[in-house]
């Protein structure tokens, strides 16, 4: 995995764990990689993995069972998307705007555009 200067590595490896599971790869109620797998598997120190597993739990997108493992929330893609929208409305949004702004590109332009990156991105 190639890490970002710009942004924590737990908070990076958790968004990782988030898209496995926003895509069905790690499903809810599914034993997800252990603390050692995924820090063998991303090639960091355990340590790190176990502080993005606890930033999940207290997001109560995994949960662990003692000497069994970890797994996903049954309701972590809801509480998934809760977290990102947030976090997009609250850090990203701004930037945009501003460019938004500061290039004089309209809202309407956004929206053509947009619809055609749904229509090819997504159908």
């Amino acid at each position: 995995m190639d890490f970002q200067d710009k942004k924590a590595i737990y908070l990076q490896i958790a968004d990782y764990v988030c898209d496995k599971i926003l895509l069905a790869q790690w499903p809810p109620g599914v034993r997800i990689p252990s603390v050692r797998d995924l820090g063998v598997e991303l090639e960091v120190n355990p340590n790190t993995v176990m502080r993005t597993y606890d930033f999940l739990q207290q997001k109560e997108i995994i949960y662990n069972k003692r000497g069994i493992g970890y797994f996903a929330a049954d309701d972590a893609i809801d509480r998934i998307k809760s977290y990102r929208r947030e976090q997009f409305l609250e850090t990203e949004l701004p930037h945009f705007f501003r460019n938004l702004y500061l290039l004089n590109i309209s809202l309407e332009e956004i929206e053509e555009r947009f619809k055609a990156f749904i229509e090819v991105e997504f159908k």
